[in-house]
């Protein structure tokens, strides 16, 4: 019998407002036994959090993970670098991308996939100017305006 596994989804939001999207990449996270414990109680954000590279390795730095209630010693710090697993030839390409175009790695979402594992949606983007940010919130406006027409 298999057990019903939480519905974990968390977004970051700032991510598509103040970032354009050029691709997603979906990574594993070397994570503790009491911090999968904490997101599985969906516990975590990812604001404020980015990825970079280190000795060929990927991390994502300043993700929060709240301490588990329960733990005890054992307990995780919440802020603590991860190690972001992801395919060499992938890690590759993307740490090339990023030396040479100026593009930047942001964590995307965060969540549970069917055979219980923490996964995490990395972007890579491309960071937007002011004037930008001014179109999405007209283009969003546009659109909340056209549905309310429409639901009449």
């Amino acid at each position: 019998m298999k057990m019903k596994l939480p519905d974990i989804n968390i977004r970051n939001k700032r991510a598509t407002f103040d970032y354009e999207i050029l691709d997603t990449y979906r990574a594993g996270i070397v994570l503790t036994g009491t911090e999968i414990k904490s997101i599985r109680q969906g516990k975590a954000s990812l604001v404020d959090s980015y990825c970079y590279f280190a000795n060929g390795e990927l991390w994502v730095k300043n993700m929060y993970i709240a301490e588990y209630f329960y733990g005890s010693y054992n307990n995780h710090s919440a802020r603590r670098d991860r190690k972001l697993l992801l395919e060499k030839k992938e890690l590759r390409k993307l740490e090339r991308l990023i030396k040479e175009s100026g593009l930047t790695l942001i964590p995307s979402r965060l969540f549970i996939n069917e055979k219980g594992f923490a996964k995490l949606n990395v972007a890579l983007a491309k960071g937007k100017k002011s004037y930008d940010k001014r179109q999405s919130i007209k283009e969003r406006e546009d659109k909340r305006q056209m549905d309310r027409m429409f639901k009449k």
